[in-house]
């Protein structure tokens, strides 16, 4: 009877065991699962921000070369448009950036070089601001290419350089009134505040 009731306490104690490692193997799992789902949001999340990043750079650089057009032709203002070159050359993306500081920049900025020195005829006034670009592109140190440019530092350059623009030329329309209703005016404050999207968004993610 012994033995019989020792068999009984044997199994019941192996059954035991059994459950609980049963429970510790699901609540494991549950863990590793709940793991996995977190870094799978946070890499979603992470991908997210990386593109509209990279989407409001783009948008950032269009504007500010779409300024620059609207400058050399009938929609001219008083503003300081050569303030643009180091705006686009801190906030061009990435990929454009190293292709322009790459080789292919390097012709580009040599042609520029002859036909400015060699043949200022077929060099006309509007070149000179796209080819300052391609110069400050090919020749910035490391310094001002890889640390400024990714670095807050660059954000907050950007940041001044749009308010600073935009200031100008809400005093050159007469007015902020005038700076939002004159034909001219329109043109130049879409332009102008999209300057400001690229660097508000990267301070918003560095404060985050």
């Amino acid at each position: 009877m012994d033995k019989v009731m020792g068999g009984k306490r044997s199994y019941l104690a192996m059954k035991t065991d059994y459950a609980a490692a049963n429970e510790l193997i699901t609540s494991d799992l549950k863990d590793v699962g709940n793991a996995v789902k977190k870094l799978a949001n946070h890499a979603v999340k992470l991908g997210g921000l990386g593109f509209g990043t990279s989407f409001l750079k783009w948008v950032a650089a269009v504007a500010a070369i779409y300024l620059l057009i609207l400058d050399r032709t009938n929609w001219k203002t008083n503003i300081l448009t050569s303030l643009l070159i180091p705006y686009i050359f801190l906030s061009l993306p990435s990929w454009l950036f190293s292709l322009l500081r790459g080789e292919f920049g390097k012709w580009i900025a040599l042609i520029a070089v002859v036909l400015r020195l060699f043949f200022p005829r077929h060099f006309p006034d509007w070149l000179e601001l796209p080819g300052a670009l391609i110069l400050l592109l090919v020749v910035a140190p490391s310094f001002f290419a890889d640390t400024i440019r990714g670095n807050i530092v660059g954000v907050f350059i950007c940041l001044a350089i749009g308010c600073y623009l935009l200031q100008e030329h809400i005093r050159a329309s007469g007015g902020f009134r005038n700076s939002f209703t004159k034909s001219n005016g329109i043109s130049n404050s879409i332009g102008i505040l999209l300057l400001f999207l690229y660097p508000v968004w990267a301070l918003v993610l560095y404060l985050l």
